[in-house]
């Protein structure tokens, strides 16, 4: 029997060396594995229409549509990004429609990949043409929840229930005209409730993004009614149609599901997260959007208290350049 010398122990052989490059090769492999693959379905409250965030960081997620959309997936990423976590983040959105048109237009792009998570969200009103009415919302959630379950069974379905409407309250043509501005956010979340229960245990839950609007109004962070004026010292959540958000509404909106689906703290990002200050938020801003958005996670047991503890003092800065 040959006796391996000293000499061959600190020279290995080809297969020695094949072997080694191979285990590099499954170990960088393992660590792209191990990014969460998800998936943000929706409209224009997704690509954050009448906003700078509509287009903000494009290039850092995958429009699956190829409209050059960051929108809120952006945030989410910048956000993830920011907390050390690794999710591929991609997006399907088109404006001005539920669930059900991602149904029947879109099953080809949506199913191309079998999604770690997904996160998707219908019409404003529940049905464009019956406001109010969770019928269609409900139908839909549960045909594609089985579509995605069908491409990975394991899939992570989340619902996101969308805010109230200014214009839908204080405009003499809105469905929810006469009634306080928290009806539609109380109706809005009662069919996405509905909707998730039906579609139940793909959909693990429904994240409350219209929710933490109203604790904004509520708690003095935001104004109420944009229509009478913006009160000194709060943010105006709407943009100018007083329908869809504004940096500030998708801002909170990108908070809110970022703490829901990771379980972080929103307020660990801190008042210098480098997300606001692109987009023009000030410290203060960032900071109150935040503590909101932990508070309505935390008040539905979705988040454990970890704010960041700033070890020195320093200006936000620009956010690097994510993939």
């Amino acid at each position: 029997m040959h006796a391996i010398t000293p000499a061959e122990i600190h020279a290995p052989t080809t297969t020695f060396r094949r072997a080694a490059a191979l285990l590099v090769g499954m170990a960088l492999w393992s660590t792209v594995a191990s990014a969460t693959d998800i998936l943000f379905i929706g409209n224009s409250f997704t690509y954050a229409a009448g906003s700078a965030v509509r287009t903000w960081r494009a290039d850092s997620v995958n429009d699956l549509n190829a409209q050059g959309i960051g929108g809120m997936p952006a945030l989410f990423k910048a956000f993830t990004q920011q907390a050390g976590l690794k999710y591929d983040v991609s997006l399907e959105t088109q404006g001005g429609v539920g669930i059900d048109w991602h149904l029947e237009n879109k099953l080809g792009v949506i199913g191309q990949r079998p999604w770690d998570m997904v996160v998707m969200h219908g019409y404003s009103t529940l049905d464009a043409k019956k406001p109010g009415d969770p019928a269609t919302l409900v139908a839909s959630t549960k045909q594609m929840a089985e579509f995605l379950a069908g491409r990975n069974p394991g899939v992570d379905v989340r619902l996101l229930a969308t805010w109230t409407r200014a214009d839908q309250t204080y405009e003499a043509k809105g469905a929810w005209f006469g009634k306080p501005i928290e009806a539609m956010g109380r109706d809005v979340r009662a069919g996405y409730d509905r909707a998730a229960a039906g579609a139940a245990p793909i959909v693990k839950g429904v994240i409350p993004v219209g929710d933490a609007w109203l604790r904004a109004m509520a708690s003095g962070v935001a104004d109420a009614n944009p229509y009478d004026g913006i009160e000194a010292g709060k943010l105006d959540l709407w943009t100018y149609d007083h329908y869809h958000a504004s940096s500030y509404g998708y801002y909170l909106e990108a908070l809110v599901v970022f703490g829901a689906i990771t379980g972080r703290d929103p307020r660990s990002l801190g008042e210098n997260e480098c997300a606001a200050f692109e987009l023009g938020l000030s410290t203060a801003q960032a900071a109150a959007l935040q503590q909101v958005a932990f508070d309505e996670l935390a008040s539905r047991g979705g988040v454990k208290s970890n704010p960041l503890k700033p070890t020195k003092a320093g200006a936000p800065m620009n956010c690097p350049r994510w993939r």
